[in-house]
């Protein structure tokens, strides 16, 4: 619906007509799944709507975005970058998957935005539940904190359904824990033992909890 124009009310319209009714932010008005990452520094949500993003600043001073769905040429998308122009944010674009194995150069690449960005920060999917979970628990292992640490972000508590193909996010973590943790520093096991496609053919997800996932939630 969404055909990139925000400089006619036309195009503006049909911007929130797609992000309220085919990117499902009419759930995310009033719920926004934020919460602090490490208070001051890093914070993480659902997609914000632009209204959202202005409280958010209020809030907590932020002055960096991480966009974890990389460009998703919809209206929530465009409404959100417009807003954080408005805002004087920094702006990345740092895609993540799901449902799939983490990719080894987004680790590294995240790890350099972690160390340069302007804090602080916002992290955001769609949801809030899976790839801000993965990239809130990167976060803590890049700044030496441990797995259980990590683990935490990818909760219940932010909708995450480890029985889902999703649960592959908590393999890699555990994978962490079991090859590298306390023998390794987490970006050195990343670049030199880490191996995606292991990991992917390893993992199993459950088919009830998938389409409860992905069908009924309509997670990405």
């Amino acid at each position: 619906m969404y055909k990139g124009d925000l400089s006619t009310p036309h195009g503006r319209r049909n911007a929130w007509v797609d992000a309220l009714f085919v990117d499902h932010a009419f759930l995310r008005i009033f719920w926004t799944n934020f919460a602090p990452v490490v208070p001051g520094v890093l914070y993480r949500s659902n997609h914000p709507t632009p209204g959202n993003l202005r409280r958010f600043k209020e809030k907590v001073g932020l002055k960096s975005l991480i966009n974890l769905r990389g460009q998703a040429k919809n209206g929530s998308d465009a409404l959100s970058r417009e807003e954080a122009r408005r805002l004087g944010l920094d702006f990345y674009d740092m895609a993540f998957e799901s449902r799939g194995a983490p990719h080894k150069d987004r680790i590294l690449r995240l790890a350099q935005i972690v160390e340069t960005m302007r804090g602080p920060a916002l992290i955001h999917c769609k949801s809030g539940a899976d790839r801000a979970g993965l990239a809130a628990g990167l976060f803590i292992l890049i700044k030496g904190g441990t797995v259980a640490q990590a683990m935490g972000q990818l909760s219940l508590r932010f909708g995450h359904i480890k029985q889902s193909k999703t649960g592959i996010l908590d393999a890699f973590f555990e994978l962490y824990r079991r090859t590298g943790e306390g023998r390794k520093p987490f970006l050195d096991w990343v670049r030199e033992d880490y191996d995606e496609a292991e990991l992917r053919a390893a993992f199993k997800a459950g088919q009830v909890a998938e389409f409860i996932n992905g069908k009924i939630l309509g997670r990405e």
